[in-house]
């Protein structure tokens, strides 16, 4: 089975096993420290069900905007039927490493659970600096630190079983060769935060 077959697979119950009242309350908490502000335009890449976009609309309010994509197709009917009815919000069927959109059009790109799933990291990172302006920011985020998602990943489908996060220096190298600076990174148990701006 490929990760896009698992994720298809698992799109029927995905809001049923990670839509709890625990997570919304992380996500309340965890959403301020993104740094994203009033009127911002907002790609987040592997959206699945959606699971941000309540908090990325609080973010950025009716004057900002959220393209959400996901490879995933039947994530994306999931995420479209209960969000595509926002005038400040459309969702897509897109590949990370493979984007259709202009250069430099988005003010910040949010990977929530995304970025141990990539085929390529440096190809999914040189896009989104790409469609990021000059300043932008990138967010690559977590509800569980870097350990956890390897161990979580390990016992889940054999899809997804290797799957993990690069190392703080790999993350750091990563960042640099793609053009980002500024970059911080917060792993601990619970959450993974790493913050960074296109040069």
């Amino acid at each position: 089975m490929s990760r896009k077959e698992y994720f298809n697979m698992a799109a029927c119950t995905w809001d049923q096993k990670f839509g709890t009242p625990e997570l919304s309350r992380f996500l309340e908490n965890f959403l301020p420290c993104f740094g994203l502000r009033s009127g911002q335009k907002v790609l987040d890449a592997g959206s699945g069900t959606g699971v941000l976009i309540p908090y990325l609309r609080n973010a950025v309010g009716p004057s900002g905007s959220i393209t959400a994509i996901d490879y995933a197709e039947e994530m994306v009917k999931i995420c479209r039927s209960k969000y595509g009815h926002h005038f400040n919000v459309r969702v897509e069927m897109q590949d990370i490493e493979e984007l259709p959109y202009p250069s430099a059009v988005f003010d910040a790109v949010t990977c929530f659970g995304l970025f141990p799933h990539l085929e390529n990291w440096e190809r999914a990172l040189s896009e989104i600096s790409r469609v990021l302006k000059r300043g932008g920011r990138l967010v690559i985020a977590h509800a569980l630190s870097s350990i956890e998602i390897k161990n979580r990943h390990k016992d889940a489908s054999l899809a997804v079983a290797d799957d993990k996060l690069p190392d703080t220096n790999e993350m750091n190298m990563l960042l640099k060769k793609a053009g980002f600076t500024n970059i911080r990174i917060r792993d601990e148990p619970g959450q993974y935060l790493c913050i960074s701006d296109k040069h």
